[in-house]
C-alpha cells in the first residue's frame, strides 16, 4: 500500500499523508470533499474509465463477530482445513513449482519515503575462527517488514473508524477489535501476524490480460461480470470457486515493475466493491494481484479510499496478497493451482513479506 508526499487539505486538520497507510488512518478524519481533494492530488493523472461500475458506498453497521466466533484472530485462514488441503492436491498434476512473489530488492518500486536497504557488515562480518579459519557473512536488513515488494497483509493492517474523530475505542478492526486494544507501539497485542494459519488452498488466475486483449489502466475497475467472461473464457466454471479458495487477478500492470515505477506507483487497476462482494459471497481466504493495492485506485466514486481493504480484511477477515508476479504461470496457460504460502511470524506484526508459490 502507498504512502506518499504530504498534502495540505483544509485550514484546520493539518498535513494529511495521502499515501495508503496514513491516508486510511486520516481519511475519516476529514470531509468528503477534501478527502475527494486528497484522491485527486494524488492519483490526478490515473484515469478513470467509462465502463468503471457504480460503486454502493459500504455499510458501516457491525460486521461482528465473525462466522468463528468472537474472539478468533485468525481469519480466513481458518478455511484452511485437513480437507480443504486434501482438496486442494487434486489440482497437482505435474509437479511444477512457479515462485509468483518478487525479488526483494533496493530498486523496487516504494511508496514515499519507504525504503530497502541491505547491508553485510564487515564483510565478511565475522571470524577467521578455529584452525580452518572460518569466516562468516550476515546481513542488517532496514525496511518494512510487511510493506514493500510482494506485501500480505495481516488482519490488524486495515481498520475503520466508526464513532468520532479520535476515539480509538471506535476504530474496528476485525471482528469488531478496536485499536485501544491492539494497537501498541512495540507491535499489536492482537491481530498480529503470527495468529494466522499456514495457507495451502486452490488458486484461480483470471486472466484479466487476455480478455481485454491489452494490460488494464490505473483506476479500471474489474466487476462482477469481468469475473465471470474471464472464467468462461478460461473453461472454468463458477462453481468451480469453492469456499476457502484464493483468487487472483493478472492485469498486466506488474509489466511496469522496475521498468517504470513512477508509473507503477500512480495507481492501479483491480477490483471494485462489486467484484469485492462477489468475493466475500464466494467465501473465499484471499484476493491478489500483480499490482500494489489489488483494488482499483483511483476507486470510480472519489469519496472512498481503498474501500475493498476495508470490506475484505476488516470486515470479513479476508487477507489480500500484493505485487505478484505470474509471468511464468500465462506462459504455461496455468489458472487454477495450489496456492501455498506461510506468512512470517513475526509477533505483533500487520503483514509479511515472503515468498508465495503456485504448485500445477
Amino acid at each position: 500500500m502507498t504512502e506518499e508526499s504530504k498534502t495540505r487539505t483544509d485550514g484546520t486538520e493539518g498535513a494529511l499523508e495521502t499515501g495508503r497507510r496514513s491516508f486510511l488512518k486520516t481519511a475519516s478524519l476529514i470531509g468528503a470533499g477534501a478527502l475527494a481533494g486528497a484522491m485527486h492530488g494524488k492519483f490526478g493523472g490515473a484515469p478513470l474509465v467509462s465502463e468503471a461500475h457504480a460503486q454502493t458506498p459500504p455499510a458501516q453497521a457491525p460486521w461482528w463477530p465473525s462466522r468463528w466466533g468472537a474472539g478468533d484472530e485468525a481469519g480466513a485462514s481458518n478455511w484452511i482445513t485437513p480437507a480443504k488441503v486434501l482438496d486442494t492436491v487434486q489440482l497437482i498434476r505435474d509437479g511444477k513449482v512457479y515462485r509468483i512473489g518478487r525479488v526483494y530488492e533496493a530498486g523496487m518500486p516504494l511508496f514515499g519515503t519507504r525504503a530497502f536497504t541491505l547491508r553485510i557488515p564487515g564483510a565478511p562480518t565475522g571470524g577467521p575462527f578455529g584452525s580452518n579459519k572460518l569466516v562468516y557473512n550476515d546481513e542488517f536488513l532496514a525496511t518494512e517488514i510487511g510493506q514493500v515488494g510482494t506485501q500480505f497483509d495481516g488482519l490488524g493492517h486495515i481498520g475503520v473508524q466508526l464513532g468520532r474523530d479520535g476515539d480509538r475505542n471506535e476504530m474496528r478492526f476485525y471482528n469488531g477489535h478496536t485499536s485501544t486494544a491492539i494497537n501498541d507501539a512495540n507491535g499489536l497485542k492482537k491481530l498480529g501476524i503470527e495468529k494466522l494459519k499456514p495457507l495451502f488452498t486452490r488458486g484461480h488466475l483470471i486472466d484479466m490480460v487476455a480478455l481485454k486483449g491489452a494490460m488494464m489502466d490505473a483506476g479500471q475497475e474489474i466487476t462482477a461480470a469481468d469475473i465471470r467472461a474471464a472464467l468462461a473464457r478460461q473453461d472454468t466454471p463458477e462453481a468451480e470457486i469453492k469456499q476457502g479458495d484464493a483468487i487472483f487477478f493478472h492485469t498486466g500492470w506488474g509489466s511496469l515493475w522496475m521498468k517504470n515505477n513512477d508509473r507503477y506507483n500512480s495507481g492501479a487497476p483491480g477490483i471494485g466493491l462489486e467484484a469485492t462482494r462477489w468475493i466475500v459471497d464466494k467465501g473465499l481466504c484471499l484476493a491478489g494481484a500483480d499490482t500494489w493495492p489489488v483494488e482499483c485506485v483511483p476507486n470510480p466514486d472519489p469519496n472512498l479510499a481503498f474501500a475493498c481493504h476495508a470490506e475484505l480484511i476488516a470486515k470479513n477477515g479476508i487477507f489480500i496478497h500484493e505485487n505478484l508476479n505470474f509471468d511464468e504461470l500465462i506462459a504455461d496457460r496455468k489458472t487454477r493451482f495450489a496456492y501455498i504460502f506461510t506468512p512470517s511470524p513475526i509477533k505483533g506484526a500487520t503483514g509479511a513479506n515472503g515468498a508465495p508459490i503456485a504448485v500445477t
